[in-house]
């Protein structure tokens, strides 16, 4: 989880500093932080439209600038021809229930993460599957 935390130190979020790691055959395979897309202005430049328009973690994924780390992982994956069937996610947070929507259809086979996630419907979509969820303490 040590080298999860420290990819999220890249991150350009004002909120919630996320990093994520794809393993598959204890090799890292993908990382990825949460931010604004390539040669887009960061939030720090233009500001946090959630915290202008007042929207609780959780809630009202769409109004963001930034991908989540999890996002960038898949995506640094597919643009390096990287197939992630079977990997494992390490995260420092709980996938939100888009990103959970995306690693479901990804085919990962494990979710290890460090904080919980205000995202009751990630949670549920989780309970529906094989994926085994494993919070470290």
């Amino acid at each position: 989880m040590s080298i999860t935390e420290l990819v999220a130190q890249r991150s350009t979020c004002l909120r919630r500093q996320v990093g994520a790691i794809l393993v598959r055959d204890r090799r890292i395979i993908s990382t990825g932080y949460n931010g604004a897309p390539s040669a887009i202005r960061h939030c720090g430049e233009v500001g946090c439209l959630r915290e202008q328009r007042g929207i609780p973690s959780g809630e009202r994924h769409e109004l963001c600038r930034g991908l989540h780390a999890e996002q960038n992982a898949i995506i640094q994956a597919a643009l390096h021809g990287v197939s992630i069937d079977g990997a494992t996610l390490y995260c420092t947070n709980l996938p939100c229930s888009i990103c959970t929507k995306m690693l479901i259809n990804s085919r990962i086979e494990h979710i290890i993460y460090k904080e919980g996630y205000a995202d009751s419907l990630s949670d549920a979509m989780l309970s529906e599957t094989d994926i085994s969820l494993r919070q470290l303490k």
